[in-house]
């Protein structure tokens, strides 16, 4: 009979003080609650100890934690509008004043209040500066201004502010269009400008190619003029030279010159008498004898004219 007695007497004392015993993760942070009130701080990972059935056990996240905000509409201070999110890390340093800020909500409620800080921080810090300033890359100072602010406001929750950073900084949807309207209209405009700064420099390279040609023409005409000047004089030299050295084959060379050129088909017609002397070399095996030698008339050298 004592057995049946002892038995649920073990199992109660058993339960007993497995309720009383409480294993802190090294991920976590502990408070023993009693009616509500704080008890006991858990900071250490390892066993604990509480008094069954009166006292509870809650439990808080030791690591950092992410805060993704909401977009936000700031106005800057050249009265451009921008939509900004940022993305905070945090920390719980004091449960008891995380406890009493948040009450059983938790995290979930740290993260709406935490939200209610920073949103209003980048509100502050953007609002006092140009949009040119957000947008860039070297914003970092902008980024501790928000984290600094944030930091002593969350303080009275039992949160530390660790970091906060701008994810993104875009126009307002209604102003996209604009914006792009306005951007497109200045690339168009400067396209504009360069192509006719290409065409201004094109005319100018092909005005000078073609100055150029022109001074190259008339020089190689020049050129041209005074070789073949010189070349007529070296001619009319030679052939003075060898007509007067035998005036009898000059004669004849001219005679053939112009039978060959007076016998050409399609000429006009020549009537002549038989006797005529144009005939003279046909007629015999030898010219008559000119009455008197004659000297071959020398023409004048060519002066070469230079092209203007």
């Amino acid at each position: 009979m004592r057995a049946i007695y002892v038995i649920p007497v073990v199992i109660v004392l058993i339960a007993t003080i497995l309720s009383s015993i409480f294993i802190v993760d090294e991920r976590k942070r502990a408070l023993v609650l009693q009616f509500g009130a704080v008890q006991q701080v858990k900071t250490d990972p390892g066993l604990g100890f509480k008094i069954p059935f009166i006292q509870e056990v809650v439990y808080y996240e030791d690591r950092i934690l992410g805060l993704p905000t909401t977009p936000v509409e700031v106005t800057m201070l050249d009265d451009r509008r921008l939509v900004v999110d940022a993305f905070a890390r945090w920390r719980i340093v004091d449960l008891v004043a995380f406890r009493e800020a948040v009450g059983v909500g938790g995290e979930e409620t740290a993260l709406r209040r935490l939200e209610g800080i920073v949103n209003p921080a980048i509100q502050e810090v953007l609002g006092s500066v140009n949009s040119a300033r957000v947008l860039s890359e070297d914003r970092t100072a902008l980024m501790n201004q928000i984290r600094d602010i944030a930091r002593r406001q969350a303080l009275a929750l039992g949160i530390d502010v660790i970091d906060v950073r701008l994810t993104r900084t875009d126009l307002p949807e209604q102003n996209l269009a604009a914006t792009f309207a306005r951007m497109r209209a200045e690339r168009e405009r400067e396209a504009a400008d360069e192509i006719a700064r290409g065409g201004e420099a094109a005319q100018r390279v092909r005005a000078s190619a073609d100055r150029t040609v022109v001074e190259l023409t008339s020089d190689a005409r020049r050129q041209a003029e005074v070789i073949r000047g010189e070349a007529d004089a070296e001619r009319n030299r030679i052939f003075a030279e060898a007509f007067g050295a035998d005036p009898e084959f000059f004669a004849f060379t001219r005679s053939l010159t112009a039978y060959e050129r007076a016998m050409q088909p399609g000429n006009s017609s020549i009537v002549m008498q038989p006797d005529s002397l144009f005939f003279e070399y046909l007629r015999s095996d030898t010219a008559p004898a000119p009455a008197a030698p004659a000297q071959p008339a020398v023409p004048a050298p060519a002066t070469p004219v230079p092209a203007p």
